[in-house]
């Protein structure tokens, strides 16, 4: 069993969130646009990206948001957060094991990522400089820059790091970084057979559904 570094996406994977900040945004574009958007069309274009590389992929599509439109979507997440949320069932056993080393890279910015993970109750095992966030970079997912500043700050090899993610896009950005990337597909909002392909004709080829076959594939690596 080599030296490994698991960089954790948080939202869809460490607990089932990435769902809740889709959803909200997903009905704000609906309000203010008209757009009559669906949950899976909003996950297409806003799944696992930071709100900067939500605006740019708006932007792309001539949907124009403004400054205000995402404070009111932060504000809407932060009335979430004032809720318990559970962490994902059997994570915190990996969470526990000090074979190997673990941060957390997310596509949220810092003080929500601070409010989510108090939400969730695993502050006890992440260290502030093992925290890194979009706001850390200049591109977010589904471009590298994120997973390859966590293994350098981490010190780290890419070849060394096994990013365990739920999107598109964060899976790109792991590929992209040269990583082993490993798809978590546990929750309801990514278990459709379409999902599964889109995971696979990206060329992921570590796919599990729960947390102990992530830990097994981990100890075998």
């Amino acid at each position: 069993m080599s030296k490994k570094l698991i960089i954790w996406d948080f939202d869809g994977v460490i607990a089932d969130t990435e769902k809740l900040w889709v959803e909200n945004r997903r009905q704000l574009l609906n309000e203010k646009f008209g757009l009559n958007w669906d949950f899976s069309t909003a996950n297409r274009f806003l799944g696992g990206r930071s709100d900067k590389t939500k605006k740019e992929e708006l932007d792309r599509l001539n949907i124009v948001t403004d400054e205000s439109f995402w404070q009111e979507a932060m504000d809407r997440d932060y009335e979430l957060l004032k809720h318990d949320i559970e962490p994902t069932e059997g994570i915190e056993k990996i969470f526990q094991n000090t074979h190997f080393t673990q941060c957390i890279a997310t596509g949220g910015i810092k003080d929500k990522t601070t409010a989510k993970i108090k939400a969730v109750g695993i502050g006890s095992y992440f260290s502030e400089d093992k925290i890194f966030t979009a706001d850390m970079v200049e591109h977010g997912k589904p471009e590298p820059d994120l997973f390859l500043l966590a293994a350098k700050r981490m010190g780290f090899e890419a070849k060394d790091c096994i990013v365990v993610e739920d999107s598109l896009a964060g899976m790109t950005a792991g590929l992209k970084a040269e990583m082993t990337v490993v798809a978590f597909l546990g929750f309801e909002m990514n278990q459709s057979a379409q999902y599964l392909e889109q995971v696979k004709a990206l060329g992921v080829k570590h796919i599990f559904r729960s947390m102990n076959e992530i830990e097994n594939f981990i100890f075998e690596k």
